[in-house]
């Protein structure tokens, strides 16, 4: 990867991603994790409408983010522009089984955890996990490639600031966390704004073993498109059924193949990326 050798520049990365999220927790205001818009009648995915992604910033006053803001996600990942870092560590996750609902919001289908479901510990913060969707095709890219499929696992801290982690997918093998939520998204598929008890859910199969990651600071993907979330996209792909993928964007019946907003500008962000030394062999 283009400067991945060149530790220096990896720790001073690492250091103003660090500052960077210092500032936004005392800048943003609380309680982002849920601040994704539940009515999703007022904005499309649609580029030829006029609720389409290039006015969602319009639509509202309180969506002006979507247009002037400068830290927009999802972005590409592009290698040029990525620094290792190793200082960012494993991800430290600590998921559990939690009683959770499924949710049709009209573009998208939503499980969302009504007990502790766990968390993530970023920067020495936990982030919680609240909810989880999926888009497709991917909202992020990887050196300008889109993926079929990208799961969004969203967490909130105490001090309800947002980290989401990215998973993406292509089609292949079915997905073993997925299969086990089929039978309630076809019971509430073309049910927009329905939700629906699934019992306990199990987040630890969405979560993946993984260890390499993207990490960079960005915003919600939907409106309001607030900044200041932690974004970290895992590297590994996993796959998905064909049926799996068509099964979800069938369900919400919004008559459009995709609901994955387009790449925004990165506009001089730092983007690192966590690797783990090889194992010396002897």
């Amino acid at each position: 990867m283009g400067r991945q050798a060149r530790h220096p520049r990896g720790l001073a990365a690492a250091a103003l991603l660090a500052a960077a999220v210092l500032l936004f927790s005392t800048a943003v205001p609380a309680a982002m994790a849920q601040e994704e818009t539940e009515d999703e009648h007022e904005f499309s995915y649609d580029p030829r409408d006029e609720h389409g992604p290039a006015h969602w910033g319009q639509i509202k006053a309180e969506w002006a983010n979507c247009s002037a803001g400068r830290m927009q996600s999802p972005i590409d990942l592009h290698h040029e522009r990525v620094s290792l870092v190793r200082a960012l560590g494993y991800l430290n996750h600590s998921y559990r089984p939690a009683d959770a609902s499924i949710v049709n919001r009209g573009h998208d289908i939503m499980v969302k955890f009504k007990g502790d479901a766990g968390s993530v510990v970023i920067n020495g913060t936990a982030y919680y996990l609240k909810q989880l969707h999926w888009h497709s095709p991917t909202e992020h890219t990887v050196d300008g490639r889109s993926y079929d499929m990208e799961l969004h696992l969203v967490h909130e801290s105490a001090e309800g600031k947002a980290a989401v982690i990215g998973i993406l997918y292509e089609v292949g093998a079915h997905d073993a966390f997925l299969h086990a939520l089929e039978p309630a998204i076809r019971r509430i598929a073309d049910r927009q704004d329905h939700e629906e008890h699934v019992g306990v859910v199990d987040p630890r199969g969405a979560r993946g073993r993984a260890s390499v990651y993207y990490r960079y600071l960005g915003s919600l993907t939907t409106p309001p498109c607030t900044e200041g979330v932690i974004w970290t996209v895992v590297k590994r792909v996993r796959t998905v059924s064909k049926y799996q993928l068509e099964l979800l964007r069938e369900a919400v019946h919004d008559d459009m193949e995709k609901n994955a907003r387009p790449v925004q500008e990165v506009n001089d962000r730092d983007i690192s990326i966590f690797r783990p030394k090889p194992h010396r062999h002897y």
